[in-house]
């Protein structure tokens, strides 16, 4: 039988388009964890809630779990919390994109100790190897990327200074302390999320407890026509911009 010329090239097209488009199965698992010493009634127990990532091989989907676990981007550690330090209420999870070879996920945790806080971070894997992607791996010119952000991030303490003036509770309250040293950097833009419009990065201001009302949303949004020129060609995100 005479085999056509084209077999073997509608062969490898059809190998690669689901790889062209590949996601990874998030499963939940909930565990409730019991103090044996608890320093006070509310602080018996506490949860956690897990992304179990369940991929093509046993051991890529261990490398994307690990990198997604609340105990890689948080720095939970649980041995500590059902010891002396006794500060975690919860932690859980968001999942926020989840195609493309990319999976993009929220995860925050809420504690106690002098007074109520909490934690929300943000991390990206590329699911084709279950490695965290840096912004080098996906955009070029970070320092301009950073001043974009910046430029952002200027307009938002405009705004947050305006509506400190407009309540007469907040005539003490000194600007300079608590932006004097805010100055979005390249090392910020490592926090970020994907979503299907574009890429946001996170700031924390990290206002004091008693001023945490006053404390700007933190967030910078930009959509894939603005990303563009930022854009790795090379990179998992390029498919958003050609």
């Amino acid at each position: 039988m005479k085999t056509s010329p084209f077999l073997p090239i509608l062969l490898a097209m059809l190998c690669f388009i689901p790889a062209a488009g590949q996601s990874v199965v998030i499963n939940q698992k909930k565990t409730t964890y019991r103090r044996a010493k608890p320093i006070h009634e509310g602080k018996k127990t506490f949860s956690v809630r897990r992304p179990i990532a369940k991929a093509s091989t046993p051991s890529l989907s261990r490398k994307i779990t690990s990198a997604i676990s609340p105990e890689t981007v948080l720095g939970l550690n649980i041995k500590e919390e059902l010891g002396d330090l006794q500060w975690l209420y919860e932690a859980d999870y968001a999942v926020l994109f989840n195609r493309n070879n990319i999976l993009s996920v929220r995860l925050w945790m809420s504690g106690a100790g002098a007074y109520p806080d909490d934690l929300t971070k943000y991390v990206v894997v590329d699911v084709r190897t279950g490695n965290r992607l840096q912004p080098s791996d996906i955009f070029t010119n970070l320092a301009g990327l950073a001043a974009m952000a910046k430029k952002k991030q200027r307009s938002e303490i405009r705004s947050a200074l305006a509506e400190m003036k407009k309540d007469p509770e907040n005539a003490e309250v000194d600007p300079a302390q608590l932006f004097g040293e805010t100055d979005f950097k390249i090392a910020d833009l490592g926090d970020f999320s994907v979503g299907a419009r574009g890429v946001t990065f996170y700031y924390d201001y990290g206002f004091p407890h008693a001023l945490k009302a006053l404390q700007p949303a933190g967030r910078y949004a930009f959509p894939w026509t603005q990303l563009k020129p930022f854009i790795r060609r090379d990179g998992l995100l390029s498919r958003f911009v050609s």
